[in-house]
């Protein structure tokens, strides 16, 4: 397996099984802000993810963010709202910045996942850490302008595979 490539490709956020990651030994989930958990430029999370992130919280699952994202105070805000740990600055993907948020939950790379939008940060990072990954569309197609000439090489990586959540062939 290529180290971009996604352990899983799932539409949403809110359609990630907790339940079955719980199956599968997961007890901590490292999650992105910008496009993942928060649309690009937008300052809350949709319901959607409050909800998602509650029921993780109430199974018990430690949750962190980490993010790239310079403006710390607005990351911290995110984390507040959702309720869980933040590690920004992180540099993605050097993986360092996961080894600190699983150093801060108390959590293992056997037992964690990364959750995020891209390939060339999210998943690199986690599998430069031996961390399973999740790859999720992002919440909005406004991004950051250098974002998008990694997405031209993301769509060829990616070419063919079917996330969950969505039928095989629905374009995006």
């Amino acid at each position: 397996m290529s180290v971009a490539s996604p352990w899983r490709c799932v539409s949403r956020v809110d359609l990630i099984d907790l339940d079955d990651l719980v199956a599968q030994g997961i007890r901590y989930i490292l999650i992105d802000r910008d496009n993942t958990c928060v649309p690009y430029g937008a300052a809350c999370a949709p319901d959607e993810i409050m909800a998602w992130t509650q029921k993780a919280r109430d199974m018990g699952i430690g949750l962190c963010i980490v993010s790239n994202n310079f403006h710390g105070t607005k990351v911290e805000a995110s984390a507040r709202e959702l309720g869980m740990n933040v590690v920004h600055h992180a540099m993605k993907p050097a993986p360092f910045a996961l080894f600190r948020a699983l150093k801060v939950l108390g959590g293992t790379k056997e037992t964690s996942v990364l959750v995020g939008d891209q390939i060339f940060t999210d998943v690199l990072a986690g599998r430069l850490a031996g961390i399973r990954t999740i790859l999720v569309r992002p919440q909005s197609e406004r991004e950051l302008w250098y974002t998008r000439f990694f997405r031209i090489a993301e769509r060829a990586i990616l070419k063919g595979r079917v996330y969950e959540g969505e039928a095989a062939g629905e374009a995006h």
